[in-house]
């Protein structure tokens, strides 16, 4: 897709990616803390440690919110596109977006869980599904 960048993998991301592409949701934990940080980043927000692990996710959670996008599109998104903030089963909250849902029918609370899906350039990334719908790699 021309026009669309491709991710931007730096030291403190690059686990995550990589975990995606093999069908695997990874969070950082901070190993002095053990505080869960998402999204990565070079220092734990709790204690300042840049010392840090990864942790795997069940990928099962609940809907806290949502919304609905129209307009700018962008070749890279089929629209209209739905865009989840979930509560995971591990504490952290986690934004991707949504696929296989009646965008009409979400309600907060709902069960969901992530899959994995093909994006711009090949790139595998997290997706949002129903629960027990869940597509893609690691499935």
């Amino acid at each position: 897709m021309t026009g669309v960048p491709h991710l931007i993998r730096t030291h403190d991301n690059v686990f995550f990616f990589d975990a995606a592409a093999e069908g695997r949701l990874e969070f950082q934990r901070c190993t002095d803390c053990n505080a869960l940080r998402h999204p990565p980043g070079p220092a734990c927000p709790e204690c300042r440690s840049f010392e840090w692990d990864t942790v795997v996710s069940t990928r099962l959670g609940t809907l806290h919110s949502w919304t609905v996008l129209h307009h700018p599109k962008d070749d890279a998104f089929d629209y209209p596109l739905g865009v989840a903030l979930v509560d995971l089963e591990e504490g952290t909250r986690f934004v991707a977006d949504m696929s296989g849902f009646d965008l009409d029918a979400l309600e907060i609370g709902m069960e969901v869980e992530i899959g994995f899906g093909e994006h711009a350039h090949g790139e595998i990334l997290p997706r949002v599904f129903p629960r027990g719908e869940a597509e893609g790699v690691g499935k």
